[in-house]
């Protein structure tokens, strides 16, 4: 039994009554004897409520505020955790902020402090923030638990079209569902690297040849290799979007888009070759200019298809869930990089304009030596010729690596934290939805029995 010094807690303002109150409390099988004036002290409370009502209430009002009481022993009996009760009374007899002891989960805890009617502003700084930080990791698991909710409700049919929906979308969406969905897979991802290298060894101009007018242009046999992937990825775009249940929500989703951005560019290269045609033939030298520069942004658009790995690597997504949240520290390092490459910038030309022979022309111009120095590539294309000048050179490169190092801890350890919470969500989420399956099923065969019985 916990029974609190009386004369080292007493409020010195309380009535003489309240004074006198004092309640025993069984919390889990700890008792407790508590004071009137020391839980008066929150009347907002459910023990300052319990107190106040202990000796003039009927047995129906004091079953709402417990869940049993002895009327001899004038004692109340709640079904709690004694533990997080203990820290909450921190609370009342020594008026500070609550602690949340070591062990006891965040979560119930707060469930506890709303049991017994406790505000969070009564909670520790430090414990708040790893309350608001579990609060959010349910709510992401929640939400990793409704998305794969909802991939196993577009997998339930009722009609022969929904059927074959779902055979379909298993078999290009799921790789693990079966043998023929997994060649899928590796097929995709194939052509996607075979894509990826055609590309960069096409530009190779050992591999390029003359055309009839004289131009170097990529080999025929690249040409037939982008065409074949370009076929596959097209079919494989509309097998996905008759397999989806939600056409809207299948054009709105990012990485769908990515994949129409991938293939539109080679639909339109054969419209613009069409049109530049037809516009030579009719002697239209602004119309062949803009299907030139059209065609340079439509072949720059060719370099996203790299991003349909995504859809064949979790690892991949996560990276990119991991850099969208570490904005925060990439802005900071953008911030304080440009602030130090400008501050040297500055300081190097004014250093140097007075040298006949100086390379820094202006600022700006400036701004590519002051990049090159502080990440330490120094390329030497730029560089100071006076002694003042080298010096201040020196020290932006020291200056440069220390801001660089300082910003990439924040940013290592946030991506490092983000990794592998984003692993954790999709492990946790994957056991819930298990679990849950595991539940209705013995529930299911619980019910089953019963009526048998």
């Amino acid at each position: 039994m916990w029974k609190f010094p009386r004369t080292r807690y007493a409020d010195c303002n309380g009535s003489e009554a309240s004074e006198e109150t004092e309640i025993a409390v069984n919390i889990g099988g700890v008792k407790y004897i508590l004071y009137g004036d020391v839980l008066n002290r929150y009347p907002e409370t459910r023990l300052a409520e319990l107190v106040n009502r202990a000796t003039d209430s009927t047995r129906e009002d004091l079953s709402a505020l417990c869940d049993d009481f002895d009327d001899l022993k004038r004692e109340f009996y709640f079904d709690r955790d004694p533990a997080a009760f203990k820290c909450i009374l921190e609370l009342y007899y020594y008026q500070r902020k609550i602690q949340i002891k070591r062990g006891i989960c965040p979560i119930h805890f707060k469930r506890e402090m709303d049991f017994w009617g406790i505000d969070v502003k009564h909670l520790d700084g430090l414990c708040k923030s790893n309350l608001d930080e579990t609060e959010t990791k349910l709510v992401q698991i929640a939400e990793k638990v409704k998305v794969l909710l909802n991939a196993q409700k577009e997998d339930v049919t009722v009609t022969r079209g929904q059927r074959f929906q779902a055979s379909l979308r298993n078999l290009i969406g799921k790789p693990k569902s079966s043998l023929a969905a997994r060649v899928i897979g590796i097929v995709s991802v194939t052509f996607i690297l075979l894509f990826t290298v055609t590309m960069c060894v096409s530009t190779m101009p050992e591999l390029r040849v003359q055309d009839a007018e004289g131009n170097l242009v990529e080999h025929p046999i690249f040409d037939s290799i982008e065409k074949t992937c370009i076929s596959w990825f097209t079919v494989k775009y509309i097998l996905r979007f008759v397999a989806s249940s939600k056409k809207l929500c299948f054009m709105s989703s990012f990485m769908n888009i990515i994949d129409f951005l991938t293939i539109m560019p080679f639909y339109l290269m054969l419209i613009l070759d069409t049109a530049k045609l037809e516009h030579e033939q009719g002697h239209v030298q602004w119309a062949a200019r803009v299907l030139r520069v059209t065609r340079i942004a439509l072949r720059v658009m060719r370099i996203a298809r790299v991003f349909k790995l995504a859809h064949h690597s979790s690892g991949l997504r996560t990276i990119a869930i991991a850099l969208k949240s570490s904005i925060k520290e990439l802005s900071q390092l953008f911030v304080s990089t440009s602030v130090v490459i400008f501050l040297f910038s500055a300081l190097e030309y004014t250093i140097e304009e007075s040298h006949p022979e100086s390379m820094f022309t202006s600022i700006p111009q400036s701004f590519w030596w002051a990049a090159s120095s502080m990440s330490t590539v120094g390329y030497g294309d730029m560089y100071p010729r006076t002694i003042l000048g080298k010096c201040s050179a020196v020290v932006s490169v020291v200056c440069g690596i220390l801001a660089i190092t300082l910003a990439l801890q924040r940013i290592i350890k946030a991506f490092g934290e983000t990794y592998k919470n984003q692993l954790e969500l999709d492990t946790i989420a994957k056991r819930e939805i298990e679990f849950t399956k595991l539940r209705t099923k013995y529930e299911a065969q619980g019910c089953q029995e019963a009526g048998h019985i």
